[in-house]
């Protein structure tokens, strides 16, 4: 009764992002600013 989790699958179904999850990505790396100041770093984000 016991269940064989070692099967595997023959064809794994391809995953790929929303269109909504791309649009989110590319919208935070266009408002993140970094300023390099000596040995520091300032993560800046302008909404």
């Amino acid at each position: 009764m016991a269940k064989l989790y070692s099967k595997r699958k023959l064809a794994t179904k391809k995953m790929l992002p929303k269109k909504e999850t791309i649009r989110l990505i590319l919208q935070y790396s266009c408002a993140l600013n970094i300023v390099k100041a000596g040995n520091l770093s300032f993560d800046t984000i302008a909404n």
